[in-house]
């Protein structure tokens, strides 16, 4: 009697271990669907992902394209702008720089009409001729904004002028010009004849 006690005393406690066995396994299975579902939902959404960060990169990659190429435009407008007025400002250059030996000539024959005026009054009356000529020429050069270069007591400067020769003419002519032997002229800022001149050493 006793043996058959415990035998289904035992019993019921196989029972309990082998519906714990089966429930841990289905709780361990249900555990693995749940991880395979998160694993899916993560694979699908990854693509999508993938995908919204590479347009990302893209728009991004176009919006700085989009600025540099605004930059080069609008560099390019400034230096073109710039490259207009500078040739508005000196469209005329050649034209007055040809027209600057005309100056010297009437500068000559002035200075040899003034050294031979007191031997007749008909050159006098001719230098003032030519001297209304001369001053209405270098009136016409002024209002298109070219100018002489002033030599007199400057000191020398290469921006300005070109040294033909130099003269020993004591220290404190030392670096400055002495005399000038064809005037130089500017248009605007720009030199369009340098002032050829005599430097002191």
């Amino acid at each position: 009697m006793k043996n058959k006690n415990k035998k289904n005393v035992e019993q019921p406690v196989e029972n309990q271990v082998e519906k714990e066995t089966v429930e841990t396994v289905n709780n361990g299975e249900a555990v693995n669907d749940g991880e395979a579902t998160a694993a899916k939902e993560v694979a699908e959404t990854d693509p999508l992902q993938a995908k919204v960060a590479e347009l990302e990169a893209r728009v991004a990659e176009l919006e700085d394209l989009k600025l540099r190429q605004m930059a080069e435009f609008d560099n390019f407008r400034r230096r073109t702008n710039k490259e207009k007025l500078e040739l508005m400002t000196t469209a005329g250059e050649r034209i007055f720089k040809d027209m600057l030996p005309l100056v010297d000539d009437f500068e000559r024959a002035l200075s040899a009409m003034s050294r031979k005026g007191d031997e007749a009054t008909g050159d006098e009356a001719i230098r003032q001729g030519i001297e209304l000529i001369y001053n209405k020429f270098i009136a016409f050069l002024a209002a298109n904004d070219v100018k002489a270069i002033d030599t007199t007591d400057a000191d020398f400067n290469t921006d300005l002028h070109e040294a033909i020769t130099t003269f020993a003419a004591g220290e404190d002519k030392k670096g400055k010009v002495i005399d000038c032997t064809q005037k130089g002229y500017t248009l605007g800022e720009k030199v369009i004849r340098f002032a050829k001149v005599v430097v002191g050493e």
